[in-house]
């Protein structure tokens, strides 16, 4: 039976609406994966505009049938084509009949020109034989064809040639259930024959040395010695052949060391003493001296001790004596937004008055120094059992299939080019270390050793690895200072490859994540498809990553990965180029206009218009393109490269690239975010990006349970409405995950629902038909903490329509408090949230205390605002922190956040 295109495998349920709006005609169709329940299918039909979903389930005995209102009796099928045959026909229980089924795209359908996936093959139906018909054949020979002008392995080229010119003899084969592949096995034996002589000498080299240094060991076997001088080019052969060799040089070095040891003993040889040096402890910081303006004029120099918890304020030329302020004297740190470089101290004094202080800094930099350090000192003397905020460290190079250089210490230490550490600060140990690498051609062990002894070199600590994934060269490795080890728990890893036809791994992503105490953590390092012209390939490789990493939270598996975690961060070499005449970049370059490249940015262009990245940020650039410069220096790009086909471009482009989403209402600070300059081993410059942290741990109630009478929190709807890009009409019910509550909680069908304007669905909620949500602590503290997942269902296929985080914090109180935001589905923006909710926190258990990471505030100043003569009489309150809406988007009250839902302004 020929390949059933309708079929369209585990596209997401938007595309799969944006695919029958095209068809446009009333009776197309489509089958793909459902998203709800494992095996089965979604039967997506098109009728008056508005797309209706079916489920096709198995049963026990693998029969597939259309999901029906309970009573009634439903058909069964063996293969899904027999079913999709059937529903051709009218009064079959659907709203029309099955008229036109909408195809897989083609190839050339792709907007560069090949199929997103990597391959133009067609998708095989489910339960359907192979036909012998099919295009595949053609194809490769076109593919192989390509690669022979670039490979020099062209006699090796011509046995695949031919073997693909008979390969569908294999494939009947294997349609006859016999997957031996006897042909291929063939054909790779005949291209194979002369790497058996290659392995014969190098063997007989190997064993050689194998017996001087292990005399006991019997020589081969007669019969091993004469299938080693057989000439028959079995393929099995060959394979014995290379895990012999991969065996012996796997346990040479074992065997040299003990018959090294054993000749020390027998011969009672004495080796040197070498004395064991003790693990250095961490280094202290040194104190730090600091040039600043006081007022609008007054000259001075702060000196931060972090050891003893002290900032001593010096004039100079004034005679007055020195001014000791220790670390539980300063209430607040207030950074200025209008003045960079610019910040202001609130201190205690013994009167109960405090003092504002105004420092200005010779650079920013500095400024961010001295504010590094104050909150060291913080940390350092809290004597806290747990932190609150800690220091992560994410990097990212691709390493151009060369060995790093001896030192990484510019790379390790975030300096560079671009916003990168001050040298006050720069060899801080953070706490945590996630690095990713591209085109790593180093072994597993040996790159995490080579890690591990570069950072314990610079910061003098022995880090532990928390995890290590890989795929072909691209690898992701964690390391946490020792005593977070135990903090670490829930590890998880993944990869997904996005190479050729999903298959290869020399394109993909890897992925680890964790929970640091009560904070959840994500980092994915990927590599996408290379080319300027690959933009729409990149988009697909992104969405396919996001669709199929297998991270975190089992039971959060339905939500989209972006919601996951309370931190995520995605880096890599993205490959995203900048469209503009390289002449006109390298000018820009030369002047560090990067600004006006950023507007040529594919990868911002792209978040721009919601491809992808949805809601995620970016440090500010301000260092020159990673990618393309000549290795071995800094100072040149090389954008040609001669191909047998031509001359390729490779426009020096950003291609790597550090980014990260959080959950709202969360601590998270992008310290730095640059580029190396003295890292010339590959075309790419390692790029770095650090990040100050809020972290939460274990909650202890001060009140034991069962101490008294149980007082319950609880969570409030006045209502919830949503609006979804999508041409259903499905009823929808809302589920209510979080951490907070003891099961998932589902509110009932939606109350009212309007879809008169085309394209979208709204849908709303009045208060009786949304649950009261009881937390499982009642504390105002561990509250504010917590989040609520939400995800909005279709009653007939209970398959999500979009997700979205809200943050209890800002809705704490006894009146309700607006929320709104943007849903989410595999990646792409679905619609849009909002509604009025409160948190009720019973009298007795409102208690809370500042975090350490609270006292920094920021502010923005007044245009020639004096400072205030006389000192406020108590500690500025920090400024309430803005909800997390989108930028430059309306207030909830006035409007949506996408624009485009401004269409339903005045719609009942």
């Amino acid at each position: 039976m020929a390949a059933a295109r309708w079929y369209h495998r585990d596209i997401s349920q938007v595309v799969a609406e944006e695919l029958l709006a095209k068809a446009g005609r009333d009776g197309s169709f489509l089958v793909r994966d459902s998203e709800s329940v494992k095996g089965a299918y979604a039967l997506c039909l098109l009728f008056q505009r508005h797309v209706y979903t079916y489920r096709i389930l198995p049963d026990d005995e693998g029969l597939l049938s259309v999901q029906t209102i309970q009573g009634i009796q439903a058909k069964c099928f063996r293969t899904l084509p027999d079913l999709i045959g059937a529903y051709q026909h009218p009064n079959n229980g659907l709203v029309t009949p099955l008229l036109h089924p909408v195809h897989h795209p083609r190839p050339d359908e792709d907007s560069d020109g090949e199929d997103a996936r990597g391959w133009g093959h067609t998708v095989p139906c489910p339960g359907a034989p192979p036909s012998s018909r099919t295009p595949i054949p053609q194809q490769l020979q076109q593919r192989l064809q390509e690669q022979v002008h670039s490979s020099p392995a062209s006699d090796f080229m011509g046995f695949m040639a031919e073997y693909l010119t008979h390969h569908v003899h294999d494939l009947e084969a294997l349609c006859h259930g016999h997957p031996q592949l006897r042909h291929l096995s063939t054909a790779l034996a005949t291209a194979c024959r002369a790497l058996h002589s290659e392995i014969d000498f190098t063997l007989a080299g190997l064993e050689t040395l194998a017996r001087v240094f292990d005399p006991p060991v019997s020589p081969r076997s007669p019969a091993r010695e004469q299938a080693f001088l057989s000439s028959d080019p079995d393929l099995e052969l060959l394979l014995n052949k290379i895990s012999t060799v991969n065996h012996l040089l796997s346990s040479l070095e074992k065997k040299v060391l003990k018959s090294l040891q054993e000749m020390v003993t027998r011969h009672n040889l004495a080796l040197p003493s070498v004395a064991v040096s003790p693990l250095p402890a961490a280094r202290p910081l040194a104190v730090q001296n600091f040039e600043v303006k006081a007022g609008k004029s007054q000259r001075a120099a702060l000196t931060v001790d972090v050891e003893s918890g002290t900032v001593t304020v010096t004039k100079r030329g004034s005679g007055s004596p020195e001014e000791v302020i220790p670390q539980d004297k300063i209430l607040q740190l207030i950074k200025y937004q209008s003045v960079q470089s610019k910040v202001r101290l609130v201190c205690a004094r013994e009167n109960q008055k405090s003092l504002s202080r105004d420092f200005i800094f010779p650079s920013a930099r500095k400024r961010e120094a001295f504010c590094q350090l104050l909150q060291l000192m913080k940390i350092q003397h809290s004597n806290l059992d747990e932190p609150e905020i800690i220091s992560v460290y994410v990097g990212t190079w691709n390493m151009g299939s060369t060995p790093p250089p001896r030192s990484l210490a510019s790379w390790l230490t975030s300096r560079g080019l671009g916003r990168t550490q001050d040298e006050t600060t720069a060899c801080i140990p953070h706490d945590i270390y996630v690095i990713g690498t591209q085109e790593n051609s180093l072994g597993d062990r040996e790159w995490v050793e080579f890690l591990c002894a570069s950072l314990k070199t610079l910061m003098a600590i022995d880090y532990r690895v928390v995890a290590l994934q890989c795929l072909w060269s691209i690898k992701i490795v964690v390391l946490v200072k020792p005593e977070h080890q135990r903090r670490i728990s829930h590890v998880h890893t993944s990869s997904v490859k996005t190479g050729i036809a999903n298959t290869l791994g020399n394109k993909g992503a890897v992925g680890v994540s964790f929970l640091f105490n009560g904070t959840s953590f994500g980092f994915v390092n990927c590599h996408l498809a290379s080319g300027s012209e690959k933009t729409h390939r990149r988009n697909q490789n992104y969405s396919d990553i996001l669709h199929s990493l297998t991270l975190g939270d089992k039971r959060l598996g339905g939500f989209d990965l972006t919601l996951r975690f309370t931190h995520l961060f995605w880096f890599g070499d993205l490959n995203y180029r900048l469209d503009m005449d390289v002449q006109d970049i390298l000018s820009h370059i030369v002047k560090k206009e990067f600004q006006a490249l950023l507007a040529a940015d594919q990868l911002t262009l792209e978040r721009e218009k919601n491809k992808v990245f949805l809601q995620f940020s970016e440090g500010d650039i301000s260092f020159p393109p990673t990618y393309r410069y000549e290795r071995g220096t800094r100072d040149t790009y090389v954008w040609q490269k001669s191909k047998p086909t031509g001359m390729r471009i490779n426009v020096p482009s950003w291609c790597d690239r550090i980014l990260w989403k959080s959950h709202p209402e969360t601590h998270v600070v992008c310290n730095s975010y640059g580029c190396t300059d003295d890292i010339v081993t590959s075309d790419h410059s390692p790029v770095f990006a650090t990040f100050e942290v809020g972290v939460t741990s274990q909650f202890v109630p001060k009140e034991a349970p069962g101490s008294g009478p149980e007082a319950l929190a609880c969570i409030e709807w006045e209502s919830i409405e949503v609006i979804l890009k999508t041409t259903s009409r499905s009823k929808c019910y809302i589920e209510f995950h979080s951490y907070c509550l003891e099961e998932v909680q589902r509110s009932g069908e939606n109350t009212f629902q309007n879809c008169d304007i085309p394209g979208f669905l709204k849908l709303g909620w009045s208060s009786k038909h949304l649950p009261v949500l009881n937390p499982i602590l009642p504390d105002l503290e561990y509250l504010g903490d917590q989040h609520l997942l939400l995800s909005i269902k279709g009653v007939e296929s209970c398959e999500s329509y979009g997700e979205c985080c809200l943050a209890l914090r800002s809705a704490i109180g006894t009146t309700a408090q607006q929320f709104e935001t943007f849903l989410f589905h595999r990646g792409e923006e679905t619609g849009s949230v909002r509604g009025w909710m409160r948190v009720r926190v019973p009298r007795g258990r409102s208690g809370t205390r500042e975090r350490l990471y609270e006292w920094i505030s920021f502010e923005e100043e007044e245009e020639d605002a004096e400072p205030a003569a006389e000192p406020p009489t108590c500690p500025k309150p920090p400024p309430q922190r803005p909800r997390n809406r989108p930028r430059s988007l309306p207030e909830p009250a006035s409007g949506y956040t996408n624009p485009a839902y401004f269409i339903f302004e005045g719609v009942p």
